[in-house]
């Protein structure tokens, strides 16, 4: 039996601000907004070439204190250019870390598994981006 993860519930005190932040300047697609009544809004967003989507918003989703969620990983085939294209769209992450020792600066598999970058929502969730260019 496969077990897929789906959604991932983002706690945010700004609904607004979030889906601009993961749409702007993150890329992530909007799928949908929806607001049945004025106590309910849920916001679906999907990284690109993602089967798992975040969801934030407000009446529908369980309480969590927004920035609460830490360790969020998103996986990248070149951790160099997608630390490019999030810097180009004006977000604000980190320089690319070698965990073990290494150069940063060096591309290619050399950096799989083991190159990282990381950043934080408005609210302070934060996500690492990790990079492995090819599954085994």
């Amino acid at each position: 039996m496969n077990w897929t993860l789906e959604v991932v519930i983002v706690p945010v005190s700004d609904i607004d601000r979030a889906k601009a932040f993961y749409s702007e300047r993150l890329g992530f697609h909007v799928d949908h907004d929806t607001a049945p009544s004025d106590d309910v809004r849920i916001v679906q967003l999907t990284p690109p070439g993602s089967g798992c989507s975040v969801v934030i918003g407000k009446g529908a989703v369980p309480h969590m204190e927004p920035g609460s969620l830490k360790g969020l990983q998103l996986v990248v085939a070149d951790i160099h250019k997608a630390r490019a294209e999030l810097v180009a769209r004006g977000a604000e992450v980190g320089e690319i870390e070698v965990f073990g020792g290494g150069d940063p600066s060096v591309s290619g598999p050399a950096l799989d598994n083991v190159g990282f970058f990381f950043f934080e929502d408005p609210d302070g969730n934060s996500w690492g981006v990790q990079q492995i260019s090819s599954r085994a």
